[in-house]
């Protein structure tokens, strides 16, 4: 899939036509510099929330999540106790997983003993530079890097759940720490 000429003529990568949500994602989040250890926080585990399923079903219920796991604060989420979890097994607003929502709540215990904020660790896994041309198309680009790798490996050893080299790398595409649009989108760096 390339890109695609929307109804308001910009160009955009192909999968941002595909439904209202995606295009306003597309146009506003996907791809733009994410710092902060909530909004990071909460780009990670909506990230192991969509292991497994579309990223529109995500997007659908992402108020439904942030209110459900408290603005994905890490320190209100890291207090969670089973209580907390059995409730949210019954919330049909969010993904009702009992290991996603475990692995969220461990993760955010995790966050709060790292050694450096977790915006700076996530960040600290940014490519300097682009190699290569821009993609022309979704297929052409990959779902793992070397750096992605590095990244699962980094938080799996400070003990996070739900963070392999694949989610890392749709985080690090989502919270711009690469910027995989496509040739000729409007969103592409020049």
């Amino acid at each position: 899939m390339s890109v695609l000429v929307g109804p308001d003529g910009r160009a955009r990568c192909g999968w941002a036509g595909s439904a209202p949500e995606y295009l306003d994602y597309h146009d506003t989040e996907w791809g733009v510099a994410l710092h902060g250890v909530v909004p990071l926080f909460e780009r990670l585990s909506l990230e192991g929330f969509q292991s497994g399923l579309s990223w529109l079903v995500i997007l659908r219920k992402r108020e439904a999540f942030r209110s459900a796991f408290a603005g994905f604060d890490p320190a209100k989420v890291a207090r969670f106790d089973a209580a907390d979890v059995d409730r949210l097994l019954t919330d049909a607003g969010i993904v009702r997983n009992r290991a996603k929502i475990e692995a969220t709540v461990h993760n955010a215990q995790r966050v709060l003993d790292l050694e450096q904020p977790l915006d700076e660790l996530l960040w600290s896994f940014a490519p300097n530079t682009r190699s290569g041309p821009r993609a022309a198309a979704l297929d052409e680009l990959p779902s793992t890097t070397a750096e992605s790798t590095a990244m699962a490996r980094e938080l799996k050893r400070h003990g996070l759940r739900f963070v392999g080299p694949t989610t890392c790398y749709a985080l690090m595409q989502a919270a711009g720490l690469v910027d995989d649009h496509l040739a000729g989108c409007w969103r592409a760096a020049p």
